[in-house]
């Protein structure tokens, strides 16, 4: 299955590579190799002036012009083309990365029986975002600082928040206390024996107390409404819960921010929305969306649109990424290479198998669909020997009205390209560590 999500990752790249193929090609440029992978050739062809390889190490690939890096008399030199077909040249690769994104974000999405909007419709039966603020028929506009376009949007925005100490007397705190102690007593009726009519009837009694609970403003408003659903639900179920005594904690840990929303026809911000916050992996404070949005009519447009944000939405979580890596948010352990992301597809691939072939399928597409948009944004990233270094030193000889000399050129791309060389390894070392031991070089 390693080998399996390799050859995908490397499909991935032969797209980006193709890109500066067709472009070089439809401008006259001299392709001298169209290659995938590094290091030494394992087979290949000679067809025209150019030659076709397939090379050992499957970490990348690339489309060696003529006079690319270096001055050319040759007049169908990359160097001596003018510099606005150099620059289509150069975007070609990301541009073929992220429309390739965009068309597999299509298959998906066209693949759902309905689309999500961005409205709320309804709530967990202890949702934090109910009690702190946010209420049915909100179409989300923004969560905290990350404009919503789409549910991917919600789900990316939730997942880029930061946990807050917050006081542990708040109102909102109060209401989830509140909202516990209810769900934890409906929960244990569940399991006696009731008839259905019954069940619902309880049901009914209890969701009409959590929704009255949402909307207290006060913590006695909040602790009335708590003792009168207490009572009546045992009344219909006839059981006699008390309300249990909440213990006071002066701090609580909260993925807490500002919501902005469309209610009524009007933009409000609603401050301090709590996000159902629970224990995680090692008793790390984790968040989950707990509510619902409203479903979208599927239609072409509406199909096109969602994909389009979509995607949209998976280079902005891109960038946050990149700049996360820049501010150290995020460390080595949080990158991967090809080897790391061959890893992730197999691991995407065999949790769809748990269900059925074509989960593992779509699984495989979505990881993939993220791969090779990331491959298109870290290429334009102003780097020497990326993409978007090349493009640079275009935009500068635009703005100077003469090319930088291409030997100073060809001495930054050429360091860049070993120190790329190098961050490969190590990071494909990584890789190859953590899958062995679990955890990465950096522990």
């Amino acid at each position: 299955m390693i080998a399996f999500g390799v050859l995908l990752f490397e499909l991935i790249v032969f797209i980006h590579e193709f890109g500066h193929f067709i472009t070089a090609k439809k401008f006259g440029v001299q392709v001298n190799e169209f290659a995938i992978g590094m290091g030494p050739k394992l087979f290949g062809f000679e067809r025209g002036e150019t030659k076709y390889t397939v090379r050992l190490l499957p970490i990348g690939g690339y489309c060696a012009l003529e006079g690319e890096n270096e001055e050319s008399s040759n007049e169908r030199a990359f160097v001596n083309k003018p510099v606005w077909q150099r620059m289509i040249v150069i975007l070609a690769g990301a541009f073929n990365n992220i429309v390739l994104g965009l068309l597999m974000m299509i298959i998906l999405t066209a693949q759902q029986p309905v689309l999500s909007s961005t409205v709320v419709s309804d709530f967990a039966q202890v949702a934090f975002t109910s009690k702190s603020g946010l209420e049915a028929g909100d179409k989300l506009l923004d969560i905290g600082g990350t404009k919503i376009r789409c549910s991917r949007d919600v789900q990316f925005a939730v997942a880029m928040l930061e946990v807050k100490t917050v006081d542990g007397g708040d109102l909102s705190v109060y209401k989830e206390d509140c909202g516990y102690a209810l769900l934890k007593q409906f929960t244990s009726l569940k399991a006696e024996d009731y008839t259905d009519d019954e069940l619902r009837t309880i049901s009914e009694a209890f969701n009409s107390g959590i929704n009255q609970l949402n909307a207290s403003a006060s913590k006695e408003e909040a602790d009335k409404i708590t003792r009168q659903t207490l009572d009546e639900v045992n009344r219909l179920s006839g059981k006699s819960y008390e309300q249990e005594e909440r213990e006071y904690m002066p701090e609580r840990k909260r993925f807490r921010t500002s919501v902005t929303v469309e209610r009524g026809g009007e933009t409000m911000t609603l401050e301090n929305v709590d996000f159902y916050t629970y224990l995680g992996e090692n008793d790390k404070p984790a968040v989950a969306i707990d509510f619902t949005v409203e479903p979208m009519e599927k239609t072409f447009l509406s199909v096109v649109t969602d994909s389009w944000n979509s995607t949209f939405s998976v280079v902005r979580m891109i960038w946050k990424s990149l700049f996360g890596l820049i501010t150290g948010t995020y460390g080595m352990n949080d990158m991967a290479g090809p080897v790391g992301a061959a890893s992730v597809v197999t691991q995407a691939a065999q949790e769809g198998l748990k269900t059925s072939i074509a989960d593992a399928m779509n699984n495989i597409l979505f990881m993939m669909m993220i791969i090779t948009v990331n491959l298109g944004i870290v290429n334009l990233l102003p780097l020497p020997a990326l993409d978007g270094g090349r493009f640079l030193f275009m935009v500068i000889e635009v703005i100077m009205r003469r090319p930088v000399p291409q030997k100073y050129e060809g001495w930054v791309h050429a360091a860049g390209f070993i120190l790329l060389l190098l961050f490969i390894a190590v990071i494909t070392m990584n890789d190859i560590v953590r899958l062995v031991t679990g955890a990465g070089i950096g522990g």
